[in-house]
């Protein structure tokens, strides 16, 4: 039960002070979350000039309890400095309490966002406190030390026009709408269970020198100037008991019940193309420069057919198909969107790499650089779009802020100056199908067509003179989906992916995107948390590895961390021919040993293949717990990274189940689970029954 005083059920209690609009404790078995009293909201106006307003439920002057049940309590509250009331529902249910909201708007502004119980919680484990944060952030990281982020460029950063991508925003960076806050053997689930899948910033900060930490959650509105704002789902918090894969499972159980439209599972699927069954190795390298900020001067694999006796190579050593995946292949410059075609050297030499893949089996993808607007490339300076840009009415295709004006873009301005294009301006759907068509045309097998945008995002938008309210909101998704539909049919068969992953709402048309787990790496530790919601519906391929924190050694880790979390693996090919550690690497003294390598996919690839049930259809599952040994991985800027040295998930497909064990190293590891005892080869995997 939740009143407004403390009421205790047999495992929790929750004390929330409506009068004062505030939330004083969070308590599970005993266990209190709550570091300090805070808010229960949060409402954020903007007016036409794009001054902000924000307001607190401690500040309100009139209270009132309108309607009292035995489950659901509603409370209005009013009398604030501007002219606007907030009716808080808050329905009582097993083990915690769903909250919906529903402002009225009687001033002339628009009301922004709802920030939904900003709890205060107690600090980390690594900070001196009790908890974990299972985070959505790419695959999926687990955070038990604010610092590791806090001292990263990936620090917090507050999500504002224009659009900053490595914020804590859903469907962006995050690809679920919910978080969890685990301690000892319990948890708090804190998820918003919205069937559109609206944009949420969803994210933590410490919030004191005590580091206690700060959970937001800011719902945005889509309406315009004037209009009422009201939540048609529920924020659901629950506790729990276990660990992050119990607290997910409670997204997922809503999530099998509310999938989005159009999304299948792959035993399901018959529009998909062969190969997403058969564990093809992408391999990606530039075909001008060596890395993103060279002199982009071709290199030794351009003619593009001077990669074909790698992809035989690599083929014959491991049993695969290979996906060769450009890069440095656009014809203006590399990561200059939108326009990317012709190829560079013409489409006759682009025909004939494609022509001689398609001859032995084998696949050809590419990658591009998504919504933004190039007006300068910084790598290729010849190339710029200024003569374009002298046509004003070009600027309504972009992304503007809350006073109208467009701001030069935050993606990737190492490599390019310019804008982002807003999807739902007809200016900008202009642009974006004149560049991207001829593309889809080509009938590829793959394009990363929304690298940089991560998630398959549209970017904030505040623009009054777009098909869209001039406030960021569900409008958003909306669109995506629909422009990434269309280009589904034009693509035909050729799948579209992203960088980082779909995110939720984008799974059916987004369904094979570089995964780029190691970004976790900055912030905590990384878990499949992706594949564990998402497995049975999409797949995805390691990623060339750009953003890796871990260094040397851990190629054969990563492989293995990819691999169990039902990824396919990836080589970053060094134009001179070797396997290289990350797209990026300049420093080469230390390099990935090629037999190495190709013997693990190998391995990786037959137990794929025969357990493909399990690999490639299968539902993610808990695993139990396994003993095995640590290795500890030196990382850039002085950290370490400490896992097992046998990593290990588990499936389930039709009522069996199975945990597979993969073992990295150079030598046999044994693991005890269950009390037995299982010896796992050099770069292998195996499975138990479970």
């Amino acid at each position: 039960m939740i009143k407004n005083s403390n009421v205790k059920t047999p495992d929790c209690q929750v004390c929330l002070d409506f009068e004062k609009g505030l939330i004083s404790s969070l308590n599970y078995k005993g266990v209190e979350l709550c570091a300090k009293v805070s808010d229960i909201f949060a409402v954020r106006l903007t007016d036409k000039t794009g001054n902000i307003a924000d307001y607190r439920s401690s500040q309100a002057n009139s209270v009132k309890a309108l309607k009292v049940g035995a489950d659901i309590e509603r409370y209005e509250y009013s009398g604030f400095a501007e002219d606007f009331s907030i009716t808080v529902l808050i329905e009582n249910v097993a083990r915690g309490f769903n909250l919906r909201f529903a402002v009225k708007n009687f001033t002339n502004k628009i009301i922004e966002h709802i920030e939904v119980l900003p709890i205060v919680l107690k600090p980390f484990v690594k900070n001196g406190g009790i908890g974990q944060l299972l985070f959505p952030y790419n695959e999926g990281a687990l955070i038990d030390d604010n610092d590791l982020r806090a001292n990263s460029h990936l620090a917090y950063l507050e999500p504002d026009y224009p659009t900053i991508t490595a914020c804590g925003l859903f469907p962006n960076m995050l690809c679920t709408q919910f978080v969890a806050y685990t301690f000892g053997e319990q948890g708090l689930y804190v998820g918003a269970h919205d069937k559109i899948r609206s944009p949420k910033a969803i994210d933590y900060f410490a919030v004191d020198t005590e580091k206690n930490i700060k959970l937001q959650i800011r719902l945005y509105s889509g309406k315009g100037y004037g209009e009422d704002f009201e939540t048609d789902y529920d924020m659901v918090y629950r506790f729990f008991d276990g660990d992050w894969h119990d607290g997910a499972d409670i997204y997922k159980n809503w999530l099998y019940e509310n999938l989005p439209n159009g999304l299948k599972k792959v035993s399901q699927n018959s529009d998909l193309p062969d190969w997403y069954h058969d564990f093809p190795i992408v391999l990606t390298y530039p075909v001008r420069g060596y890395n993103d900020m060279d002199k982009m001067i071709p290199n030794e694999l351009f003619p593009y057919v001077n990669i074909l006796p790698y992809v035989e190579k690599f083929s014959k050593e491991t049993g695969a198909k290979i996906m060769v995946l450009l890069m440095h292949w656009e014809g203006t410059a590399p990561w200059a969107p939108p326009y990317v075609f012709p190829p560079f050297g013409g489409e006759d030499e682009f025909d004939k790499l494609f022509d001689a893949l398609k001859e032995k089996g084998h696949l050809l993808g590419v990658y591009c650089s998504g919504f933004s607007f190039t007006e300068q490339s910084n790598i290729l300076t010849s190339y710029d779009c200024k003569e374009i840009l002298k046509d004003k009415e070009i600027f309504k295709a972009f992304c503007a802020g809350r006073d109208g004006k467009v701001l030069k873009s935050t993606v990737c301005t190492g490599q390019r100056s310019g804008y982002d294009i807003c999807v739902a301006s007809d200016k900008g759907r202009e642009i974006l199908d004149q560049a991207y068509d001829p593309l889809f045309a080509k009938k590829l097998d793959y394009i990363q067509v929304l690298d940089q945008n991560h998630g398959g995002s549209q970017l904030f938008c505040f623009s009054n003179e777009h098909n869209h309210p001039p406030c960021v909101g569900s409008w958003m998704t909306v669109e995506m989906q629909k422009l990434l539909s269309e280009w589904n049919k034009k693509a035909g068969k050729t799948l579209l992916g992203c960088e980082t992953a779909s995110a939720e709402p984008f799974l059916p048309n987004l369904l094979f995107s570089d995964n780029r787990f190691e970004l976790a790496h900055f912030i905590g530790k990384a878990v499949p948390l992706y594949a564990y919601l998402y497995h049975e519906f999409a797949h995805n391929f390691m990623g060339n590895q750009v953003s890796g924190l871990l260094l040397n050694e851990s190629y054969l880790y990563r492989m293995a961390y990819s691999f169990v979390a039902g990824d396919m693996p990836t080589i970053v090919l060094n134009a001179k021919g070797f396997i290289q550690q990350k797209w990026g690497q300049r420093d080469f003294t230390e390099v990935p040993i090629e037999k190495d390598v190709l013997t693990f996919i190998k391995n990786m690839r037959e137990f794929y293949i025969e357990n493909k049930q399990f690999t490639c259809y299968g539902n993610m599952i808990k695993p139990l717990a396994y003993e095995t040994g640590e290795v500890t991985f030196d990382c850039e800027y002085g950290r370490k990274y400490t896992d097992k040295e046998v990593l290990s998930t588990a499936y389930e497909f039709g009522g069996e189940k199975i945990q597979i064990f993969a073992n990295y190293n150079l030598t046999a590891k044994t693991v005890n689970v269950g009390g037995k005892e299982v010896e796992i080869q050099p770069l292998s995997v195996v499975k138990i029954n479970i």
